[in-house]
């Protein structure tokens, strides 16, 4: 009846814990029972058997806007993101200025086909909303199965000023697709950070300073005041600050279709980090930068709370070399040098031995963040949970195993890992993608290309109600119907 079988294993849920087997066939999950048999069995005894993780906020085969390509393409990407739990991942497709939203997806297509072990699908970056990426492109993107749409409000070759940022959010809602935003004030950051070169101070740990916390608040609540005018889906991506996460959550609050994430850097790293030898400390640089102690403190508590939908890595892997970090020189300042650090294989290790084992978060809030919101709020209908019908997803881990992070153990195509020589406690033995062996007690067993793109669906805003502005309400503003 079936073509394996998971047998003796504790289920986890973002909602449920029990024990059962579970039976697979034809890449789904056909029953949840006991006494299940099959000639092909997996002992998990002992182990948690888990919805496969989804990643849906990594860089990869990616170029930035000034030309430098991260490091991972899809083979290595994913073969990382096997290794840390994951099933399926979400990168980016970055459309540049003067390229068509169909160029930019059909180049995409060329570097994912054939190469990936897990299933994957794109959020199409949006750095050049033209009228023909606006009426034509982007409605042909949300057929093609891409339903969420990145937009930025700092980098000068990147960013969308306020009024092509609700052109973007009122495509994206008339669909039902969701935008994102990385919220930075363009302007607070290029201010600061000239006074800091030209006073000198140049190496890496001034790019924290050179991001004001102030810089991250003005922008995401500049953001979620845009989405509401457009009564829009919005996600705000690697909140970094207590008062950005007060933001997001008071939006929630109010009923307005706004999400936010928090990221594995701003749990676990600090701005101390960036102050290292040399040029050592390039290598914890990002944007948003690494805060402090504290706000580390008050990212867990919204954790916990529920402000963040997601909890992502934002994989941007830049070698420390002259390919990556280096691109600019050994003596580069901090704007010279290159945003982004690796971290797609520990998401997960890391919110569980930070999360699960040491009492901060249940067992069913790790499943909900690290999979089965990511699945409902993106549109992977068919992943996400360990239910009669899903694809068979699945992560089976040892809640006991302890590892010491190191490179080696990242299978990326990475040279360092900024958490290296951390311990952890618990960790993934075992990952199936649509019932089929990826990573099997620690050792990779899908070939590339085992992997396929997933056509995403609508955003579900279910308990989500929003509204429209007074302003642009026929009932309120004397009759006058606003086009979106």
């Amino acid at each position: 009846m079936f073509d394996l079988v998971i047998k003796d294993g504790e289920i986890v849920t973002a909602c449920d814990r029990y024990k059962a087997d579970i039976g697979i066939s034809e890449g789904r999950i056909a029953a949840i029972g006991t006494g299940l048999a099959a000639s092909d069995t997996i002992d998990a005894t002992d182990k948690l058997v888990l919805p496969g993780g989804i990643e849906a906020h990594c860089h990869i085969a990616q170029e930035s806007a000034t030309g430098g390509m991260t490091s991972d393409d899809y083979r290595s990407g994913s073969i990382s993101a096997a290794f840390g739990g994951n099933s399926c991942f979400v990168p980016f497709a970055a459309q540049h200025r003067g390229m068509g939203v169909t160029e930019t997806l059909d180049l995409y297509d060329s570097r994912a086909q054939g190469s990936s072990v897990i299933d994957y699908g794109y959020h199409l970056i949006v750095a050049d909303p033209t009228e023909k990426v606006l009426t034509e492109e982007l409605p042909a993107a949300f057929q093609r199965g891409v339903t969420s749409f990145k937009v930025f409000m700092t980098y000068d070759l990147m960013r969308v000023d306020d009024r092509q940022f609700l052109d973007i959010l009122s495509v994206a809602a008339s669909h039902g697709a969701l935008t994102m935003v990385h919220a930075e004030n363009s302007g607070m950051i290029s201010w600061v950070s000239d006074r800091l070169v030209a006073a000198g101070h140049t190496q890496p740990r001034y790019h924290a300073v050179s991001h004001p916390a102030l810089a991250e608040s003005e922008a995401i609540n500049r953001a979620i005041s845009l989405a509401r005018l457009a009564d829009a889906a919005l996600l705000i991506v690697h909140v970094s600050t207590p008062e950005g996460a007060g933001l997001v959550a008071d939006a929630r609050m109010a009923g307005a279709k706004i999400f936010g994430e928090t990221c594995s850097q701003y749990l676990f790293l600090t701005r101390h980090d960036l102050d290292r030898p040399g040029m050592e400390g390039a290598k914890f640089m990002c944007s948003p930068p690494l805060r402090d102690e504290a706000t580390q403190e008050a990212l867990w508590r919204h954790l916990q709370a529920g402000t963040f939908s997601v909890f992502s890595s934002d994989h941007a892997p830049y070698r420390y070399d002259e390919t990556g970090k280096l691109a600019n020189g050994p003596d580069a300042t901090f704007k010279q040098i290159a945003n982004g650090m690796p971290g797609i294989g520990l998401r997960l290790p890391l919110l569980f031995s930070e999360g699960v084992i040491k009492g901060r978060i249940t067992l069913q809030q790790f499943v909900a963040l690290g999979s089965t919101n990511a699945a409902r709020l993106y549109g992977l209908d068919k992943k996400g949970s360990i239910a009669i019908g899903m694809d068979a997803d699945i992560a089976i881990w040892d809640p006991k195993a302890t590892r010491t992070v190191t490179v080696e153990d990242q299978h990326d195509n990475m040279d360092y890992t900024p958490y290296d020589g951390m311990s952890v406690t618990g960790w993934p033995s075992t990952v199936l993608s649509r019932g089929a062996r990826v990573i099997e007690n620690g050792a990779l067993i899908a070939e590339p290309g085992h992997g396929q793109f997933v056509a995403r669906s609508r955003i579900d805003l279910t308990g989500h109600p929003g509204g429209k502005v007074p302003e642009l309400d026929p009932v309120t503003n004397f009759g006058a119907r606003i086009a979106p």
